[in-house]
């Protein structure tokens, strides 16, 4: 199997829980829909056009956490519009919370997503497209970012692995990608050599409806280590092996 591989990096990142109403919380991880505008911003495809073209029955995209992550809150100020006049700012500001995900040190540290991308049987066009955009078109059509426009990002160790091994195994493995949580049948409480390991579990949105249509009709429950170390489990099922620069990478799709 063919396997895309790139780094995406940034200082900050901002990805909206759809479900937050005034207080704009943010998954730590860039959901299955975010990364599709990813994917698209890189082949060039205007906005809500891709829904299905970049959806889960051509493309199989997986993301890991690649660098030690905290979120923290912050106040920003916002317009009060009550109606359409107040957009000129008459009726003054008001303050909302805003949820960033960034290194433990501001000053020093990135936010570093792996993202692998990989195609289903009908979705080789696609992933040909993607594939010569990064690797022989001078990378990415449109500027990319971590969640909103101004968290802006940089594409780094773009790969292509063109045989990527499907393997399974009943023994505790390391993976360097969220897992679904469905797919866990044994998680131990420790890395090796005793190290506790930081982890989330969270719900993000996978596919919508169709092209402008912004209807969820696919949801990922996923757990996975804040830290940036590989998360150790028993899975069930197929998973993808990846080896380079002298290391195994297994990872599990958003699906």
């Amino acid at each position: 199997m063919q396997a895309l591989v790139f780094d995406l990096v940034g200082k900050m990142a901002h990805f909206r829980k759809y479900y937050a109403n005034n207080t704009a919380m943010s998954f730590s991880v860039p959901p299955r829909t975010t990364l599709m505008g990813v994917l698209a911003a890189m082949l060039g495809l205007p906005r809500d056009s891709y829904y299905e073209a970049l959806g889960g029955q051509y493309l199989r995209v997986g993301v890991g956490v690649r660098s030690p992550l905290k979120k923290s809150f912050h106040r920003l100020n916002f317009l009060k519009v009550e109606a359409s006049r107040d957009l000129d700012g008459s009726k003054g500001h008001i303050q909302l919370p805003f949820e960033i995900v960034t290194g433990y040190d501001l000053t020093r540290d990135l936010v570093r997503y792996r993202v692998y991308v990989a195609p289903t049987g009908s979705g080789q066009p696609v992933f040909d497209q993607l594939v010569g955009q990064l690797m022989t078109s001078g990378g990415p059509h449109f500027a990319l970012s971590l969640g909103t426009a101004n968290f802006s990002a940089t594409l780094e160790n773009v790969r292509l692995h063109q045989q990527a091994r499907v393997a399974t195994s009943q023994e505790v493995q390391e993976f360097h990608s969220t897992v679904p949580t469905d797919r866990i049948q044994y998680l131990p409480s420790t890395l090796t050599g005793g190290v506790a390991l930081s982890l989330e579990e969270e719900l993000l949105p996978a596919d919508f409806k169709g092209d402008y249509q912004r209807e969820l009709v696919a949801m990922n429950r996923v757990l996975f280590s804040t830290d940036g170390q590989p998360l150790r489990a028993q899975v069930t099922g197929e998973y993808l092996e990846l080896h380079e620069y002298g290391e195994t990478q297994r990872l599990l799709f958003l699906e």
